[in-house]
């Protein structure tokens, strides 16, 4: 049986030797240059796929790796989104298990794919987000969820502000209130009355509870109250 690792090798090897035979066969250099760039990205794609649903935490980085590269040359190819909801779910909704034991939590692969979710900037990316925060109880992920949700800038129907309220106000209620987390609310709460020019009443009263909480660290407080100046402003069109 062939393994992962053999898998991805060959399959780089395909792709520099199909590109190799394209370059050297005839025709126009515009179309061969055209089908060339299909070939590699579809062949990309497949390497992407394969890796990130590997049992490897190692050919995961590879995938998020590859992903990055191809989100920052301009890939818009679903694909990638796609992926990269899969590993942000490795651990909590796409769970393994072997004799009864969950083996791949990765949190770390989650965090990274919450990140990349943030510039894919599609309502499909935003979608994939807000189940990471319905699904994952690790802050460090679920902050870079929520500060990805903030680059994307959706809130159709209040649904993001709603989402981060929930996550946020939870961890605000437990023994362990996350500064990271409380940070990343309070400027992704405030991109949003931003954008929108209007405060919804439940921003302002977990930003508020934020303030006048000593479980926060005092620069956590500070920000929160900046923001909710900026905030009154925003919503009066300052």
């Amino acid at each position: 049986m062939m393994t992962s690792k053999r898998f991805v090798v060959l399959l780089i090897v395909a792709l520099y030797a199909v590109s190799a035979v394209m370059g050297q066969s005839g025709g126009s250099r515009q179309e061969m240059s055209i089908e060339e760039s299909y070939l590699q990205e579809a062949i990309e794609l497949m390497i992407i796929r394969e890796t990130a649903r590997s049992d490897s935490r190692e050919q995961k980085l590879i995938a998020l790796e590859s992903i990055e590269s191809a989100i920052e040359r301009g890939s818009t190819n679903d694909e990638l989104r796609v992926t990269l909801e899969y590993l942000s779910l490795e651990g909590t909704q796409n769970r393994t298990r072997q004799s009864g034991r969950l083996v791949n939590n990765f949190p770390d692969i989650r965090r990274q794919a919450a990140k990349h979710l943030g510039s894919v900037k599609t309502e499909e990316a935003k979608n994939s987000l807000l189940k990471i925060c319905n699904w994952d109880n690790e802050p460090m992920v679920l902050q870079e969820a929520v500060k990805s949700l903030g680059l994307i800038g959706l809130n159709d129907n209040g649904d993001v502000v709603n989402t981060i309220v929930w996550i946020t106000t939870k961890f605000h209620n437990s023994d362990t209130p996350d500064n990271l987390l409380a940070l990343a609310a309070i400027e992704t709460l405030e991109k949003i009355v931003e954008n929108e020019k209007k405060v919804d009443p439940s921003s302002i009263q977990l930003i508020g509870r934020i303030l006048e909480s000593s479980a926060y660290a005092r620069p956590v407080r500070e920000r929160a109250r900046q923001a909710l100046v900026n905030m009154r402003k925003h919503a009066a069109g300052g």
